[in-house]
């Protein structure tokens, strides 16, 4: 059974950081693009980053490009999302997500994470 599993979410001020977690369980995901999207309550879910199966290709959404940076562990079956000076429009629902392929784009999800809730206080 495949299961990716995030963790790290919470509450943080603004200007905060936090780091997200995302192990994947049931098989490897070594020659898979993986990537994180949110949700805010009201709203779609929207792509935030995506990080190539070896990991030195990454992408990001504009709103968090150079605030946000993902990156892989292959050997831990793990992705993380560093998330850096945190504005409470940062507010969502995170949810890691596996992709077909193994390039970034296009992220073809195959799997999706429960999800963790990060809240942002002004």
């Amino acid at each position: 059974q495949v299961q990716l599993v995030e963790s790290g979410g919470g509450l943080v001020q603004a200007g905060g950081s936090l780091r997200l977690s995302c192990a994947a369980s049931g098989r490897t995901f070594s020659n898979n693009a993986m990537g994180w999207f949110r949700q805010a309550p009201g709203k779609e879910r929207v792509f935030v980053a995506a990080v190539s199966w070896s990991g030195r290709t990454t992408e990001y959404a504009i709103s968090v490009k150079g605030r946000f940076t993902i990156s892989r562990d292959n050997a831990k079956n793990t992705v993380y999302l560093q998330m850096s000076s945190l504005k409470p429009e940062d507010s969502a629902v995170y949810y890691c997500a596996s992709s077909r392929g193994v390039t970034t784009m296009p992220f073809e999800t195959e799997y999706w994470g429960q999800g963790t809730q990060v809240t942002v206080s002004s």
